[in-house]
C-alpha cells in the first residue's frame, strides 16, 4: 500500500489507500504513454495524494524509457511545478 504501481490491463496507474484508490488513466502509443485522465477519490481530495500519484507514475514511467503525452489538465498543472521531470515529455 502506498505505493504507484502501473495496472496495464486497465491501462492506468493507481495508488490505492484505505479511504479508495486514485488512479491515471492512459493509453499506449507506440513508446509514448498519453495521459488523459487523473482521479482521487472525494474522501482524499487536497491531501496531496495526487501529486503522490503523480510523481510514482512519472518514476514508472521514467524507468520504462517511454515518453510522456500529457493530456490531462491535472498532470499539466502539475509538470509546471516539476521540470525535473520535461526531460520524459512528449508534446
Amino acid at each position: 500500500m502506498d505505493q504507484v504501481i502501473d495496472n496495464p490491463e486497465q491501462s492506468r496507474f493507481e495508488l490505492a489507500l484505505p479511504a479508495g484508490t486514485a488512479i491515471i488513466a492512459y493509453r499506449v502509443e507506440g513508446e509514448r504513454i498519453v495521459l488523459i485522465h487523473t482521479e482521487v477519490p472525494q474522501a482524499l481530495s487536497g491531501q496531496g495524494v495526487g501529486s503522490r500519484l503523480a510523481k510514482g507514475a512519472f518514476e514508472l514511467i521514467r524507468t520504462s524509457g517511454r515518453k510522456v503525452v500529457a493530456r490531462c489538465e491535472f498532470i499539466r498543472g502539475w509538470l509546471v511545478k516539476h521540470p525535473e521531470y520535461n526531460d520524459i515529455i512528449d508534446g
